[in-house]
């Protein structure tokens, strides 16, 4: 049945769909959820994500293996982090991390986890059903998840403090998402999808109000697509981060870092 629905790795699905049923009722109504296009995340009630079973509610956005990446570009700059200030003396290293439209919490999850839990984390959702699955995945990490649009639910005590802020934030331009996956389209949120006519429109504002919660060498990092990924870079300098652009063709991901400068720089540098 899997097969004949489109499922293209039919014989795996199946076989997590066995595992997870507790009775052969389950399993025959899991089966039809999963051949009537529901997304097998939603049908198991997790997915996994850089080594984790994390939990995916119904109507919750499916963290794609691609943003693995960000999780990865993410870790090796916290780590730095607490690096340093191990070595500086400076107290706990504990990097602050902030995870914008961060979903289910995956990403946030995954970073803890990779950092043995050697983080100050917040993460913020606007779809009141991610944050609560957010609070759930995070909640071993000592997270603080908040529900608001963007920055706006964060404390300002976070003002300049700001290690490493990531953000998956939609990139997909409003006509493309036609083009998506029936799955992705009917039964994920249009919001966690739609970054407006170019794709770009969330992020935009994320970068925009990065330089007033990044610390001085903090990091702000964004997954664009590849053809987003100029303009994006753009975005990112004009509003004083110094840009780098990181790509995994394995992943077919792109991921933009924003430094924010240590110093002051002079006009025109």
């Amino acid at each position: 049945m899997l097969r004949a629905a489109g499922c293209v790795f039919a014989e795996d699905e199946a076989r997590l769909l066995i595992e997870q049923a507790p009775t052969p009722a389950d399993l025959a109504a899991m089966v039809s959820q999963r051949t009537a296009g529901l997304p097998l995340e939603h049908v198991l009630g997790w997915a996994q994500f850089c080594g984790l079973r994390v939990a995916v509610d119904p109507g919750v956005f499916v963290p794609r293996r691609r943003t693995e990446f960000l999780v990865q570009q993410a870790t090796a700059l916290a780590s730095q982090h607490n690096q340093t200030s191990q070595h500086n003396q400076t107290g706990a290293a504990r990097a602050v991390v902030v995870d914008l439209c961060c979903g289910s919490g995956a990403a946030g999850a995954a970073l803890a986890a990779a950092l043995g839990r050697r983080v100050e984390l917040y993460a913020v959702d606007l779809d009141p059903a991610a944050v609560r699955c957010a609070r759930r995945n995070l909640a071993a990490y000592g997270a603080r998840v908040y529900e608001g649009d963007l920055y706006q639910p964060l404390p300002a005590s976070l003002h300049g403090r700001v290690d490493v802020l990531i953000a998956n934030a939609p990139y997909v331009p409003t006509k493309a998402i036609e083009l998506m996956p029936q799955e992705a389209r009917i039964h994920e949120p249009r919001a966690a999808l739609d970054g407006g006519s170019d794709g770009l429109a969330i992020l935009r504002r994320v970068i925009a109000g990065a330089p007033l919660w990044l610390a001085p060498g903090g990091h702000l990092l964004i997954e664009t697509g590849q053809r987003q990924s100029s303009q994006a870079t753009e975005i990112i300098t004009s509003h004083g981060l110094i840009p780098k652009v990181s790509r995994s063709d394995d992943l077919n991901a792109t991921v933009i870092i924003g430094t924010r400068p240590t110093t002051r720089q002079a006009p025109g540098s």
